[in-house]
């Protein structure tokens, strides 16, 4: 027997999917289940499941309210690079590539003072020609960016084909990535509205 308060306290407040709540009280799935219709409460969809499973804790981001001009500005920087530079077609991750550290950093200061993105969840994928060397690449955008190496996740390495191209990307092109669909739900509305309104 477990009573509407507890059963809405673990599975609501603390996240816990049912088959860890019946392993933790002591009765049968079925046992939760039955319980969770009888107290009406809502089942989570599997999307809200997978959330919660890879994001224990809650969001890890947390927006800011813009109060300063300053703020407004960078929120308005952010959302056009974005729209500009962003990945639109992953629906998972707010993605944005240049091979320009500057463009890369202003997006990343974005995410970090106005999304309030928790470091950790900061990632990075390289992509590089093979006459670059790698190790001088990583150190590189590590120290453009704050992103420590161990956070440049993938690193693509294609054959070149000579040319001019290292004049435009001498350290290759960087990808900066936060696997968080609610993160791009959110981008997404903003990239709406701005374009709507602007």
């Amino acid at each position: 027997m477990i009573t509407k308060e507890e059963l809405e306290k673990l599975y609501n407040k603390k996240g816990l999917s049912m088959m860890d709540i019946a392993t933790k009280i002591g009765i049968s799935n079925s046992g939760v289940k039955y319980f969770a219709e009888k107290y009406n409460i809502p089942r989570r969809s599997r999307s809200e499941a997978n959330y919660l499973k890879y994001n224990p804790n809650g969001d890890p981001f947390k927006i800011k309210k813009l109060t300063t001009k300053k703020d407004i500005e960078l929120f308005n920087l952010g959302v056009g690079l974005f729209l500009g530079e962003g990945s639109k077609k992953n629906k998972f991750n707010v993605a944005l590539a240049n091979s320009n550290p500057q463009i890369l950093r202003l997006f990343l200061k974005f995410l970090r003072e106005i999304c309030g993105v928790e470091e950790r969840k900061i990632r990075s994928a390289l992509n590089i020609f093979n006459d670059i060397n790698t190790r001088v690449a990583v150190r590189f955008w590590s120290k453009m960016t704050k992103i420590s190496t161990d956070r440049i996740n993938t690193i693509t390495v294609r054959k070149s084909k000579g040319g001019t191209y290292k004049n435009k990307s001498r350290w290759g092109t960087l990808t900066i990535y936060i696997p968080n669909v609610k993160l791009k739900t959110i981008m997404d509305r903003w990239c709406r509205d701005t374009l709507l309104n602007g």
